[in-house]
């Protein structure tokens, strides 16, 4: 079976910054809904009328994967919010309660990237945003889509969630 919208697709990949180095690999193949909201569009225009065991390379820009690095997703808050063993690489769904910034985004993920004895720094961008990546994807089986599948338009829960993403489902794809 062909690649053509609506249907899903079980896809293997591995993704590489700008430079060649890995920075997601996905194997075993995990299913995709294809033609609604579950890959980027530019890995889904590269699958049209592909078989299995086709293979693509997609070349994507910031605004092809998780958009711009935004620095004003950049907070600092007192370090009191926080839980007492907060460190750098902890994430936390949107601002604590007591947080010092409330015009900020209450839907992202904030990760953490400096704690300080008096505050704590806290990125609302994606960890992959403002990033040049390169994907190589396998596609491993093509298979009609459920109606509830074509209905849903994605498949929920798919693997390229790295925090947040430019979409309201924050995926990577």
């Amino acid at each position: 079976m062909q690649i053509t919208a609506p249907c899903v697709v079980s896809l293997t990949w591995r993704l590489e910054d700008a430079q060649g180095q890995s920075v997601e690999v996905l194997d075993p193949a995990m299913e995709f809904f294809y033609g609604g909201e579950d890959l980027f569009a530019k890995v889904e225009e590269a699958l049209v009328d592909k078989v299995v065991g086709d293979e693509v390379s997609v070349a994507l820009e910031p605004e092809d994967a998780f958009g711009e690095y935004d620095s004003d997703l950049v907070c600092f808050e007192p370090r009191e919010v926080f839980p007492e063993n907060v460190e750098v690489g902890m994430q936390f769904e949107g601002l604590p309660e007591g947080a010092s910034t409330p015009d900020m985004p209450a839907d992202r993920i904030y990760t953490v990237t400096e704690v300080y004895p008096e505050h704590v720094v806290l990125d609302g961008n994606h960890p992959l945003a403002g990033i040049g990546l390169r994907i190589h994807v396998t596609v491993c089986d093509v298979r009609e889509a459920t109606e509830e599948e074509i209905e849903a338009g994605t498949l929920g829960d798919s693997g390229f969630s790295v925090a947040n993403g430019p979409g309201p489902d924050d995926s990577l794809h």
